[in-house]
């Protein structure tokens, strides 16, 4: 019975190194392109004549290996090439994703016109009257989540963007193209995706995330600040500097 046992342990294990490799494979070879969704594990048993379970462990270690991602409710697709920006440039999201060759798009999530929050003031570096313009939007890449947006705009030095709708143009595009800025502030940290942050960006609750924080100045006022939380496992940020 034992050497039974051992027989078919070693016979579940080839398997699924062949299902592991088989899929690594296709995807080296760009058979599937980044994007792309893998079958099913109900499709994927039916083919290797095997357990879900089997394949769920294949996948998983997939997953593990950098060669695929696991989506809640979506299935599982290739990993695209993790993305890096410069933190010494205020990237415009949409050529990011762009440059990548995916499809663009974002949803305006809310907006809102009012005095706000002490927090906020403080964040524009405002009086407690002057009046904010808050929005939120997530953008996608080819369908995925890839960033959540959260901005808020100082409407004493930026009295236009009252009168823009952001359901059409992305706040940060507009804002790039319509207000020269002279100076900017970036703070980057690592957060743990809450409950509602894992739903935005459809990631499992608890995964680490990379929250960019950045002020920008034009002459005096501070005309925007902006929170941009990216998956941690799709984004790098990179600097290259010389000594002074």
């Amino acid at each position: 019975m034992q050497e039974q046992r051992n027989a078919g342990e070693q016979v579940t294990q080839s398997l699924h190194d062949r299902i592991v490799s088989d899929i690594r494979d296709r995807i080296l070879s760009g058979d599937l392109e980044p994007g792309h969704r893998i079958p099913s594990e109900m499709e994927l048993a039916g083919r290797y004549a095997c357990s879900r379970m089997t394949i769920n462990k294949a996948l998983t270690q997939l997953a593990r290996d950098g060669y695929v991602e696991r989506r809640r409710r979506a299935g599982t697709f290739v990993r695209r090439p993790q993305v890096q920006s410069a933190i010494v440039e205020i990237p415009d999201i949409k050529t990011e994703i762009t440059n990548l060759r995916l499809p663009y798009r974002f949803t305006l999530l809310g907006r809102s016109v009012a005095p706000d929050t002490s927090i906020n003031h403080e964040r524009l570096g405002i009086g407690p009257t002057d009046p904010v313009l808050s929005l939120s939007c997530l953008h996608f890449a080819d369908d995925a989540p890839f960033c959540l947006e959260t901005r808020l705009i100082n409407l004493t030095a930026v009295p236009e963007a009252e009168t823009v709708d952001f359901s059409v143009v992305s706040p940060g595009s507009w804002l790039l193209e319509q207000v020269p800025w002279q100076e900017a502030e970036h703070t980057i940290t690592a957060i743990s995706a809450d409950r509602k942050l894992a739903a935005h960006l459809d990631i499992p609750e608890h995964a680490p995330c990379l929250s960019v924080e950045r002020r920008t100045w034009n002459s005096s006022h501070i005309v925007t600040f902006v929170r941009i939380i990216y998956p941690g496992a799709s984004h790098a940020f990179v600097a290259r500097f010389a000594p002074s």
